[in-house]
């Protein structure tokens, strides 16, 4: 465990990094970030927890064999879904790409159904049909991570149409990764987005290599916060890391879009601790680099050492707190790996003609 007074300075040093480089819509400066209150805290705590404890339960599972094809871990993340996620109402709409565990927990769907759909199984989101990448909860506001990068993009911009053609205040948040970001429809969405004053809020999660290219060998502008400026879509780089930057960069960004000023961009800089699936070997970067991000940012930790810097929770109560969640994912793997099967005749269901 990192002390509480390097973790400050770590912070302080990525916050640095993330600063908005100044165009014309844009702060000239960093904005001040806002300290969390303890509850604030607490919850942020518990939250990012439960995604990091589902992923690693969910990879553990991946390796022995009950859960196939592609399962993409969102660990070194979760700050920006949970941060975000602290700016929606009631009605607010999220999608997403194939890294989109964290975005499901985040909108308060079941660990059990969404490791069951991991698992092909009945109790799953998709009944079992859809696996990792494509879940969806309509109840819970969440319109599903999409297979075909950038693809929900395009998606995202159509829900913020209809919530700008029904004028019921909603918000749509667009999440796409640095990889995503080169794909044409995602300049075509913006376009529209910006000439209709759509109320949708497009999150760049720059984890640096897409799916294995370092950012700065793949594109030619690797500041995407500008990529909307052609269009005149304002945009911000924040620091991924930290959740109460997340949280006031998207309180921001949502209150631009909802008050009819149409999209804004948040690029998200962030780090995904794990290969770009389960089944890439991530050689493409040092342990070093790696192990100096989880040291050094990590966005648990940076909660963990400020509420025990604070004295507003002890080592015995945060341990309670990650047993706890343990056995939330404990069972909800436990369900996945008992229910049943789908039944054939479902091949036949939810077929579109």
């Amino acid at each position: 465990m990192v002390v509480a007074a390097k973790k400050s300075a770590a912070s302080k040093t990525v916050a640095k990094a993330a600063a908005p480089k100044g165009t014309s819509r844009r702060s000239e400066k960093a904005p001040t970030v806002p300290d969390f209150t303890k509850a604030e805290e607490l919850d942020a705590y518990r939250d990012m927890l439960r995604i990091r404890r589902f992923e690693e339960k969910a990879g553990q599972m991946y390796g022995m064999g009950l859960i196939g094809g592609f399962c993409h871990l969102y660990i070194g993340q979760e700050a920006v879904v949970i941060g975000m996620q602290a700016a929606l109402k009631d009605g607010d709409q999220v999608i997403t790409g194939y890294r989109d565990h964290g975005h499901m927990l985040a909108c308060g769907m079941d660990p059990k159904g969404v490791m069951a759909e991991l698992t092909g199984r009945r109790g799953g989101y998709s009944k079992g049909k859809g696996g990792s990448m494509h879940m969806f909860s309509i109840e819970k506001g969440f319109f599903g991570g999409h297979g075909i990068v950038g693809a929900q993009v395009s998606l995202g911009t159509g829900l913020s149409f209809a919530n700008h053609y029904r004028e019921d205040g909603a918000v749509c948040l667009t999440y796409f990764g640095d990889g995503a970001a080169n794909q044409g429809q995602v300049y075509e969405s913006f376009n529209m987005a910006e000439l209709w004053k759509l109320p949708v809020v497009y999150i760049i999660e720059n984890n640096k290599y897409a799916m294995g290219t370092a950012v700065n060998r793949a594109t030619a502008q690797a500041d995407f916060s500008k990529r909307g400026s052609s269009f005149n879509i304002p945009g911000e780089q924040v620091d991924g890391m930290d959740v109460r930057a997340v949280k006031a960069a998207g309180e921001r960004a949502v209150e631009f879009a909802r008050s009819g000023k149409g999209p804004y961009i948040l690029e998200m800089l962030t780090y995904r601790y794990r290969g770009h699936s389960m089944s890439d070997p991530a050689k493409y970067r040092s342990k070093e680099e790696v192990q100096k991000m989880r040291t050094e940012h990590d966005p648990i930790e940076q909660v963990r050492a400020r509420l025990l810097d604070k004295k507003w929770a002890s080592e015995d109560e945060l341990k309670a707190i990650d047993a706890e969640i343990r056995d939330v994912m404990n069972a909800a793997a436990d369900f996945a790996s008992h229910d049943p099967e789908p039944d054939p005749s479902e091949l036949y269901t939810d077929v579109l003609r």
